[in-house]
């Protein structure tokens, strides 16, 4: 058996819905993620979409980090997003407003921790301080 259909929006579709900035496709998006917000539709938002909204966002439109962060964040609560990775997304969003670290790193920093036994392999600074920041608040719980 065959599962049930999902769509995956591109980049283009959420920047033209987030932004609207071209009248006629703007009113295409929101007509679509309507559906989404009601959840009459499934879809699922891939991380490397993610990331490339936030690089459009902020590099192109000048969004500022957080109100960018805010609004997928936003997106990715509706109704008909049927991501299994929603929640590894939301924290990596999260940690980009917050952090001022990549969102590439933000979304490994958010998968990795989630699963208890995975773990980062990384020479980056900004995700060292978050993994022992993380590993000294698991030994005070």
């Amino acid at each position: 058996m065959r599962k049930q259909g999902r769509s995956l929006p591109d980049t283009n579709a959420i920047v033209r819905y987030l932004v609207s900035d071209d009248p006629a496709l703007h009113a295409k998006a929101k007509d679509f993620f309507d559906e989404v917000k009601r959840g009459d539709i499934k879809a699922v938002i891939l991380e490397s979409v993610v990331a490339e909204c936030i690089y459009v966002l902020t590099k192109i439109y000048k969004v500022p980090r957080d109100k960018a962060a805010e609004s997928l964040t936003n997106l990715l609560h509706y109704r008909g997003i049927a991501n299994d990775d929603r929640q590894e997304l939301i924290r990596a969003l999260s940690l980009f407003s917050e952090r001022g670290i990549d969102i590439v790193d933000c979304i490994l920093y958010a998968k990795a921790t989630a699963v208890a036994g995975d773990r980062l392999f990384t020479f980056d600074g900004d995700l060292q301080k978050l993994l022992k920041r993380a590993k000294s608040t698991e030994q005070v719980n």
